[in-house]
């Protein structure tokens, strides 16, 4: 997850030292699905997949699928983003937006309640207030 709230999904090409970038998302699920996806068409049906029932699920006759890296690496991203950006998509209608935080009601009273612990925190110098004899 980026520091401003966006999952991204990049996956390594095999026996190189370059990457797929597979985009950037609103959710975690849809850069796994993502990576699932990219993952699949590299390295087949022995892939190691976050989703293994959805990929079959979207191709269960495995035509297209599991190419085991014949496939360009254009191709993989376009496949993946796809998949990433559909699945967000989805996941954007099941989750209802966050309504705006409503304003703090006014405080009438203000009661301020003391609690003695067993344990106190040694780390703190005593205040003028306490004393150490109860």
């Amino acid at each position: 997850m980026r520091k401003w709230g966006k999952w991204v999904a990049e996956i390594r090409e095999p026996n190189k030292r370059s990457r797929i970038w597979l985009g950037s998302y609103s959710t975690a699920i849809a850069a796994a699905r993502a990576y699932d996806t990219a993952v699949f068409y590299l390295r087949g049906r022995s892939a190691r997949l976050n989703f293994p029932d959805e990929i079959l699920a979207e191709d269960p006759e495995g035509e297209g699928f599991g190419s085991g890296g014949v496939m360009s690496a254009d191709s993989i991203r376009k496949k993946a983003a796809e998949v990433g950006a559909r699945v967000d998509a989805l996941q954007a209608t099941l989750v209802p937006p966050q309504p705006p935080p409503s304003p703090p009601l006014p405080q009438q009273h203000h009661i301020q309640i003391q609690w003695r612990s067993k344990n106190p925190d040694l780390n703190q110098q005593p205040s003028p207030e306490s004393s150490d004899v109860d």
